[in-house]
């Protein structure tokens, strides 16, 4: 059924927008802080997440004028920023790609504008946080007409969640696999070893929510400056079918490459058979397998790599 909307409807969307553009700081010429505008930034996004992006494709789903991009364009190419080749099919169009100071531009973006949506989050209380979240998925859902907003949420670590984790993870596989107690101690260290030694700018841990309630986690952690260690990925059982695990993994890698590393490994089990199929899936592959035994069992261990 078509919607005529009243000038009420109209006014409340507008003022919401005047509201909320201000209150990001997207009304000036730059994004916050940084030296880029709002659609440098989304540029520069985009750019950073997917690998030789052709300028059309950008531009398509940006929704940017092909002049005012291609300004854009030859602003980065000039400030070094990414690199240009021609399109065998089409000499016309070009084929971007970050250089590594166009990385270490967007990873301050980045992280700069993470931490002032942080520091605007903070002032709330953990209720009215995910209320504002939720109201959030909810407008993304209606605008994109989706019938149901996503069943689930991600959000960053906070006090509590490292008991969480241990405990779930070691129930989880003592249930499912049999893993004794030993594994639950592993657990444990990786979480306090992770918690003592945290940078925020090289490392993140995400848990999955449906309702306020967490379902599932993973951890991005520091292997060395140029590796990234995905570790911990669980999802309960409740949740799974959701694409809660692959929205983790998923996440995990744009967290790495925003952070600036060049690969992401992982070591895993061969009976783990619904995360290999997750890994797999998002580009990770398969280097080396070794038998032990560890947490009660016979096992064979997986290595699993992927550039970024």
């Amino acid at each position: 059924m078509s919607f005529n909307p009243t000038d009420d409807h109209i006014a409340a969307v507008r003022a919401f927008n005047r509201f909320y553009t201000r209150k990001l700081g997207v009304l000036d010429q730059h994004l916050g802080k940084s030296p880029f505008s709002l659609s440098e930034a989304r540029v520069l996004y985009e750019l950073a997440q997917r690998d030789d992006l052709a300028a059309k494709e950008i531009g398509n789903e940006l929704g940017l004028d092909p002049g005012y991009l291609s300004r854009i364009v030859q602003s980065f190419d000039e400030k070094g920023l990414i690199t240009r080749r021609a399109l065998p099919a089409d000499r016309r169009q070009y084929q971007l790609s970050l250089t590594a100071k166009g990385r270490q531009a967007f990873a301050k973006l980045n992280l700069g504008s993470q931490n002032e949506v942080a520091a605007m989050l903070a002032q709330l209380s953990i209720s009215d946080a995910t209320r504002l979240t939720q109201a959030m998925a909810t407008i993304e859902a209606v605008l994109e007409h989706r019938s149901h907003p996503a069943a689930f949420m991600l959000r960053s670590h906070r006090v509590g969640d490292m008991g969480w984790v241990i405990s779930r993870q070691a129930a989880a596989y003592a249930a499912d696999y049999n893993w004794d107690i030993s594994y639950e101690a592993l657990v444990a260290e990786i979480c306090a070893q992770f918690i003592k030694n945290y940078d925020a700018a090289r490392e993140h841990c995400w848990i999955a929510e449906v309702g306020g309630e967490p379902v599932g986690s993973i951890f991005l952690v520091k292997a060395t400056d140029q590796i990234a260690k995905l570790r911990l990925l669980q999802v309960e059982k409740k949740a799974r079918g959701l694409g809660v695990g692959r929205a983790l993994v998923d996440q995990c890698i744009q967290g790495a490459r925003e952070r600036g590393y060049s690969k992401m490994t992982l070591w895993t089990q061969s009976i783990l058979v619904a995360a290999r199929g997750i890994y797999q899936s998002a580009g990770f592959k398969l280097v080396k397998s070794e038998p032990h035994h560890s947490f009660g069992q016979d096992l064979l261990g997986e290595t699993w790599e992927r550039d970024l």
